[in-house]
């Protein structure tokens, strides 16, 4: 059950009225977006989400005017969009999204709500950013599980840990260094070696792991969608809206196909399609990984688990695969890296990564090796050099949230959170923190980005060898 509402509706809302003088002369000076989102394969999480066949909002149309207005739907911007409606009761807020809600980049991810950073790697001095870091996973998490207690969203939500697995001796080095750096920070973890570890998993392919147990696991499409369900009625959702044109003013003005937002303050949380916008040039490299999952499995493949509960598992390799074992007895795989300047991954990307992805589950539960994959699909990570996010303004009444880095549920929740407090001129040691570590270090255009890109995601999978 989703909310206190019985749909993914948010509005619709009265508008203020509209100077159409003045639409027609920004709409004739707008440049268009011309990369917009798509779907990027067939989305498991999204379909088998019990939440999928709810309405979520409205298609823009028409011409209105806001207060503020937020780009993209994902955790950051329905957290933005929330913290906003708590701060200014009487504002109006428009929520828009290309795409459904659950169908970008926060409902593709493999579901992980971080709580320790993953660079944490036995450095001394970065164990009081560690723990700063650890601090607001731990604030999203808890707000997170707030809400979901608050407003019944049914997304598997599992306190169920994290282990940080290794396949090959050479990548123990990884674990241990891992270890130490929990260590220093004083983060709670165990070690579990060879026979201890297959029973905890159903499978032997890993020698070790580190188990961290503050990591939450969901459906990120169900948990996202039922956030969107839950906004304040001061919000309202604008879905299936990909904004093609826009005029960054005072007003800013926003262009769909059927409709425009005239609006006094406005946020972009877009990812990689930032730069679309004319925005957070030379900073972000949209790099595509790919999954796939598995129908349930069946009373007698899910025998291999007896005794074994739920979990996640990244790899001790950056570069290396994650996988899931899931409540409804799936098994999720992630692996394989591209970088597409296009944001959008082809049916050829597709093919190769599920060729891999065949290659990685047989390897670690041959006895399932005739269980086919039921969904595949595509999802953009937009990273940058120093692990660092975009959280600025851009421009009098302007703002961008960009750059999770691939830890966008928890990162991107308390992003949003904490830009509409900046906005609202409230500070705080949290924010502070989070500005002075908003500051991507620069990346050349392309060809050379991509070159650079291509180079060391080649380097990354060669060197992750087993972890794969």
């Amino acid at each position: 059950m989703i909310g206190a509402r019985n749909a993914l509706v948010c509005g619709p809302q009265p508008t203020r009225p509209y100077n159409a003088r003045l639409r027609l002369t920004r709409l004739n000076l707008m440049p268009q977006i011309r990369k917009l989102p798509a779907i990027d394969g067939q989305l498991g999480w999204f379909e088998t989400s019990s939440a999928r066949h709810l309405t979520a909002g409205q298609r823009l149309q028409g011409h209105h005017s806001f207060d503020y207005a937020v780009v993209g739907a994902g955790f950051t911007g329905v957290a933005l969009a929330r913290r906003l409606a708590e701060l200014h009761p009487q504002a109006r807020i428009a929520l828009v999204e290309a795409l459904d809600v659950g169908q970008g980049a926060s409902g593709r991810n493999a579901g992980f709500i971080i709580d320790v950073p993953h660079n944490v790697d036995g450095g001394e001095a970065d164990a009081g950013a560690n723990r700063q870091l650890h601090a607001l996973n731990l604030f999203a998490i808890e707000r997170l599980r707030a809400l979901k207690d608050r407003h019944g969203i049914d997304c598997d939500w599992q306190d169920a840990g994290k282990y940080m697995a290794a396949h090959e001796t050479r990548h123990i080095d990884a674990l241990e260094q891992f270890s130490q750096g929990l260590t220093q920070a004083g983060f709670a973890h165990e070690r579990f070696d060879g026979a201890e570890l297959a029973q905890r998993l159903g499978t032997a392919y890993y020698k070790a792991a580190i188990y961290t147990p503050g990591n939450v696991l969901v459906n990120p499409a169900s948990l996202v969608r039922g956030l969107a369900a839950a906004l304040p009625e001061t919000v309202t959702l604008f879905t299936g809206s990909p904004v093609t044109a826009w005029h960054a003013s005072s007003p800013h003005v926003l262009q769909s196909s059927s409709g425009s937002i005239r609006a006094d303050k406005l946020v972009l949380t877009v990812g990689s399609f930032s730069e679309t916008f004319g925005k957070v040039r030379n900073r972000l490299a949209p790099v595509f990984t790919y999954a796939s999952l598995t129908e349930p499995l069946t009373q007698t493949e899910a025998g291999l688990f007896d005794g074994v509960v739920p979990w996640g598992a990244t790899s001790a390799h950056p570069a290396g695969t994650t996988v899931r074992y899931t409540p409804d007895r799936r098994i999720f795989v992630r692996n394989t890296f591209h970088y597409r300047a296009g944001l959008h991954a082809s049916d050829a990307d597709l093919r190769k990564a599920l060729r891999q992805h065949r290659m990685s589950f047989e390897a670690r539960f041959p006895l399932l090796a005739a269980k086919p994959f039921a969904y595949t699909w595509g999802g953009m990570i937009s990273m940058t050099l120093n692990h660092h996010s975009v959280f600025r303004q851009e421009a009098p009444n302007l703002y961008s949230v960009v750059g999770c880095n691939g830890v966008g549920v928890a990162k991107g929740t308390y992003l949003g959170h904490y830009m509409a407090e900046h906005m609202a001129g409230i500070g705080s040691p949290a924010l502070d923190f989070i500005v002075a570590n908003s500051q991507p270090g620069w990346m050349p255009p392309d060809p050379f980005r991509r070159i650079g890109a291509a180079l060391q995601l080649r380097q990354a999978l060669v060197g992750a060898g087993g972890e794969i």
